[in-house]
């Protein structure tokens, strides 16, 4: 189930839980194993080795939360990105063990809890001893939610999701039953195409990013700060795919496309930004990471 964004609402019929700066995860717990799979069901268990110890928490339960490495005691999206795209090594899994904040129950034991409310699945949620596992941590759930706002925008947190408290699960589809508020504007973007480094024909100094709507892939501008760590580098040119053309519905302008590389349109990425001009372009966007949980059918523009 996916937030709305919005406006905070108010009243005895909601909570509210922080947003976590990390990847959503569906843990599958069954016949003695786990199996963690992103929103695009991307099966990444080998990326979370140290999420194995969830097995101790019951035989058969299907949780829903997502994982976060903190710094400094805050969630940091930028040192999860290592995490994200493949296995590690056993030395980084001791160092730097991710957290999992579970926020939701939607199985127990074999019972669907989908069409249960929300206050009920959190209730159960709560009886199960999620304490026994270092690894695991309940997203602590708030009754008023304007100090909450106000709490993780001092923090530097990403900002708050309200939720219904009759609200049933409805998986993979936004709803009225949960709604979001964020601090920073972000958005999710597909690369349609990228331009080279001034002075470095090999790497990338740009990216061009697309919004698909109901006519294809429309054009959202380009990014470059960011881009200059050397993960982003080998993330990027790890995946993406070359193209004969542009895989943008209208022709870019000469500035945005001179040199252009055009890929095909598989790669989801994440920028922050400070808007949107009248032309449906990002203002001041900046790199934040490859959104490998995230399918493109999947993105939509959050305005």
């Amino acid at each position: 189930m996916l937030a709305t964004p919005g406006a905070l609402p108010n009243g005895p019929e909601w909570v509210f839980e922080v947003k976590w700066d990390g990847m959503r995860l569906l843990a599958d717990v069954a016949d003695d194993r786990v199996r963690l799979t992103s929103r695009s069901e991307r099966d990444v268990t080998p990326n979370f080795p140290e999420l194995a110890e969830l097995t101790r928490l019951a035989p058969d339960v299907l949780l829903d939360g997502e994982v976060v490495l903190l710094e400094g005691g805050v969630p940091s999206f930028t040192a999860l990105l290592e995490r994200i795209h493949a296995p590690v090594l056993p030395r980084t899994v001791q160092e730097r063990p991710v957290t999992y904040m579970v926020f939701d129950v939607l199985r127990l034991y074999g019972v669907s809890l989908l069409e249960r409310p929300f206050e009920e699945r959190r209730a159960t949620l709560e009886r199960l001893d999620l304490a026994a596992i270092p690894v695991l941590s309940l997203s602590p759930a708030y009754t008023d939610g304007l100090a909450l706002l106000e709490a993780t925008r001092q923090r530097g947190m990403e900002g708050v999701v309200a939720k219904r408290r009759d609200g049933v699960y409805r998986p993979g589809r936004r709803g009225p039953g949960w709604t979001k508020v964020t601090h920073r504007q972000t958005q999710a973007c597909v690369v349609g195409g990228w331009r080279p480094e001034r002075g470095s024909a090999s790497r990338i100094g740009a990216l061009l990013l697309g919004v698909p709507d109901g006519s294809g892939l429309r054009f959202a501008g380009r990014v470059g700060s960011g881009l200059a760590g050397d993960t982003a580098q080998r993330v990027l040119r790890d995946r993406l795919v070359e193209a004969p053309g542009s895989p943008f519905v209208e022709r870019l302008p000469r500035p945005d496309s001179a040199d252009a590389h055009w890929c095909e349109p598989e790669i989801v990425v994440e920028v922050a930004h400070t808007g949107w001009t009248e032309a449906g372009r990002l203002r001041q966007p900046v790199f934040r990471g490859v959104r490998d949980d995230l399918d493109p059918e999947q993105v939509r523009a959050e305005k």
